[in-house]
């Protein structure tokens, strides 16, 4: 009778994990064909300066939801340069799931957001635009208001225009009320702004 084998084990995640430790080693990871390769990797990468440029790329061709998750989690921690910029790439994309994921990673990273921000509003897509303004929202930045008075002031998109109404009802003072009242009248024959506007500054007699 001959013997019979034993089935192989199963890699336990920490087994998946240890692969590999370095940085290179990390990176070659991220094409693994095992998810919780990938997603392992993802995550040590953290501790690797240069790896944005490597996360950025994956990206784009990460069909689990979890790896690139937790991708996304790791460029916002490295914060670099090449992650920025990776995430502004993002917003180009027809996949709205990472250009919502983007958006929500670059709130987190307003100190390195803040200084790209007037390209971002002045880009040529419109709707880079108004997820530039989304991105406004929550970055607590001091020249929040500013940006958007100059949205108001020059964006010639209706829907632009009225992203940056609805945050000016949240964040603006007295230095946007004329601004929107000039606004109102650019838009003279739009409902949508004269509500809004209205509402605005409704808002910011009461702040």
């Amino acid at each position: 009778m001959g013997l019979i084998k034993s089935p192989k084990p199963q890699p336990t995640n920490e087994d998946v994990r240890r692969r590999g430790r370095d940085c290179d080693a990390l990176v070659a990871q991220l094409e693994d064909a095992n998810p919780m390769a990938r997603r392992w990797a993802a995550r040590d990468l953290t501790d690797c300066p240069g790896a944005s440029a490597a996360l950025v790329g994956r990206l784009s061709r990460e069909p689990d939801p979890s790896v690139r998750d937790v991708i996304f989690t790791t460029l916002t921690a490295l914060g670099d340069d090449p992650a920025v910029a990776g995430l502004v790439e993002c917003l180009n994309s027809e996949d709205a799931a990472l250009r919502n994921e983007a958006i929500e990673a670059m709130k987190q990273l307003p100190e390195k957001v803040a200084p790209i921000m007037r390209g971002l509003l002045l880009n040529p897509d419109q709707d880079v635009r108004i997820f530039a303004v989304n991105i406004l929202e929550s970055l607590r930045h001091p020249d929040v208001e500013f940006w958007l008075i100059g949205v108001i002031e020059s964006d010639p998109d209706l829907n632009v225009c009225g992203t940056a109404v609805d945050l000016l009802g949240e964040v603006g003072s007295e230095a946007s009320r004329e601004p929107l009242v000039r606004l109102k009248k650019r838009f003279a024959d739009q409902p949508y702004i004269q509500f809004a506007v209205d509402l605005a500054l409704t808002r910011i007699s009461q702040n």
